[in-house]
């Protein structure tokens, strides 16, 4: 679920395959970013189209129109709940590892889920590299 946040925000550690970039010219992993890229581009144009009066400060802060990180982020931290919801819907009775629902550490019930649908790890805000 972190490496997931990492790819999306565009601050994942690996670059893909050395070998399948001098082969090919680029790796898989070249080919995702720029697939991501080209979604954020859509959305980029999305949100900053139309919002009368706050266009200005929308552009000020998706100002960087090349790699979209701060879109990036902004998205990841508004759905993330919703990939852990796609990501479980098919660990009917599946448990998290260990217990992290709230601040009793509660463990996980049906669906590896919090109560309330809560996202029971925090990894994903974990630089990578410590993880």
């Amino acid at each position: 679920f972190a490496d997931i946040g990492d790819i999306v925000r565009g601050r994942d550690l690996y670059s893909g395959n050395s070998k399948e970039k001098k082969k090919r010219g680029q790796t898989e992993r070249d080919q995702l970013e720029q697939k991501l890229k080209e979604i954020f581009a859509k959305i980029h144009s999305d949100v900053t189209s139309g919002n009368k009066g706050k266009k200005e400060e929308i552009e000020a802060r998706y100002k960087d129109i090349t790699d979209y990180f701060q879109l990036r982020e902004d998205w990841w931290n508004n759905n993330r709940k919703m990939v852990w919801r796609a990501i479980t819907c098919g660990a009917a009775g599946g448990t998290y590892f260990h217990a992290t629902c709230g601040s009793a550490k509660t463990p996980t019930n049906k669906q590896c889920r919090c109560d309330g649908d809560q996202v029971p790890t925090y990894f994903d805000y974990v630089p990578q590299y410590l993880r």
